[in-house]
């Protein structure tokens, strides 16, 4: 049994035409809420502890502060210390993978991602269904 449904996400990408179509599939196709940030600055600027997302969902490269790096700083939250976290990225060779798992990442979800598929992928690597 897992502990609270997936409702909020944090999701941080910087490409804005992806971060777009996300919304979509997340919001309108999935029905979960977003704080959506174009930056890891503006993610640690915004994602305060009242919005408290049940997941974060971070892109892997992206100028200035990538998503490991921008994980790193969200996690010295005492609020978002063991928030589950996806990472998004183009790069998912078995190596690159094990990375983002080494790092504590619940799974990894390839780029260009399917809309009609996206939020059903995030529900079950937040439920703890391996994928596939």
């Amino acid at each position: 049994m897992m502990g609270q449904a997936l409702t909020k996400i944090l999701y941080v990408e910087d490409d804005l035409d992806i971060q777009a179509v996300a919304k979509i599939a997340l919001e309108l196709v999935g029905g979960l809420t977003l704080l959506t940030c174009s930056s890891g600055k503006e993610a640690l600027a915004t994602a305060t502890e009242q919005f408290a997302p049940d997941l974060m969902l971070l892109d892997v490269m992206m100028p200035e502060m990538d998503g490991p790096t921008t994980l790193k700083h969200l996690r010295e939250w005492p609020s978002m210390a063991d928030t589950p976290v996806i990472f998004m990225t183009a790069k998912v060779q078995v190596s690159e993978v094990a990375y983002y798992k080494s790092l504590g990442a619940i799974g990894v979800i390839a780029k260009p991602f399917d809309p009609m598929q996206l939020a059903e992928q995030v529900r079950q690597l937040y439920n703890g269904i391996p994928s596939k």
